[in-house]
């Protein structure tokens, strides 16, 4: 019934930026924490950017400084602002939610990832 559906990933050369949005949707009380995570090929996925219900926000060290999440609690939809891009960022970027039902229980979803490939 909950869904997370990612969107704007694709080919962009070094230094270049993108956008990555995510939309929720379902039987939704409200959203704690919008986390997106990357994986590149061979490697672990990792935790990239998380924002609280209160706006506070976490960041890796890699993207620190190049990366801002954002949300839109009105549009149940998280931004991911990728500026200065490297060819290191080429990953499948997913995000996910940490929300309350309707019915008053937590939970989670995963969305399943959008492609984003950085060039040198």
């Amino acid at each position: 019934q909950v869904h997370v559906v990612e969107s704007g990933g694709g080919s962009v050369q070094a230094g270049g930026s993108l956008r990555l949005s995510c939309k929720a949707s379902g039987p939704i009380l409200r959203i704690n924490t919008w986390a997106w995570r990357r994986q590149a090929p061979g490697l672990q996925r990792e935790l990239v950017a998380r924002i609280s219900g209160d706006g506070s926000t976490n960041y890796a060290d890699s993207v620190q400084g190049r990366f801002t999440i954002s949300r839109d609690d009105p549009e149940r939809t998280s931004y991911l602002q990728m500026d200065s891009l490297k060819p290191e960022d080429t990953a499948v970027y997913s995000c996910s939610i940490d929300y309350v039902r309707r019915g008053g229980s937590r939970s989670d979803y995963w969305g399943q990832g959008t492609q984003v490939t950085v060039s040198a």
